[in-house]
């Protein structure tokens, strides 16, 4: 069993958030529709015990709209498409037991990945763009 216990989970889609391979496998689906050409680059990995570290830059293209969701599984910000490309760094930590992930958690460069596919500063018509998407997402969502 693969359990994920992340802040970062909180703002995937419920589906993504249960603790076995089918969680993990809506992430990456999840990821994978709006970004094309998903890759990770790994740098470093270093073990010191049971504990893990990945570090690693993603990159892929933004071409389909990216929800985040409250940690109630609502809706919250929908990032429509700006066909434009990103390479973020990460580091991704890992606790194993028995051989398998009981842990993970990360650190990314949100900020960065938003800079680079235009998300912030956003325009007025980007705005617009995204109070748009979250509406259709919902609707599509109901």
């Amino acid at each position: 069993m693969i359990a994920f216990a992340t802040m970062e989970g909180r703002i995937e889609p419920p589906e993504c958030r249960v603790g076995d391979p089918a969680g993990f496998s809506a992430t990456a689906r999840w990821l994978r529709t709006a970004f094309e050409g998903l890759a990770y680059e790994i740098h470093h990995v270093v073990a010191d015990g049971n504990l893990v570290m990945v570090n690693s830059t993603m990159s892929g293209r933004h071409v389909a709209p990216f929800a985040v969701y409250t940690p109630d599984g609502a809706v919250d910000t929908v990032f429509p498409p700006t066909g434009k490309t990103f390479a973020i760094t990460q580091s991704h930590w890992f606790r194993i037991q028995d051989g398998k992930v009981v842990d993970h958690w990360a650190n990314r460069d949100d900020l960065g990945q938003g800079k680079q596919l235009g998300w912030v500063p956003p325009t007025p018509a980007y705005l617009f763009r995204m109070a748009r998407a979250k509406s259709r997402t919902k609707r599509a969502a109901a």
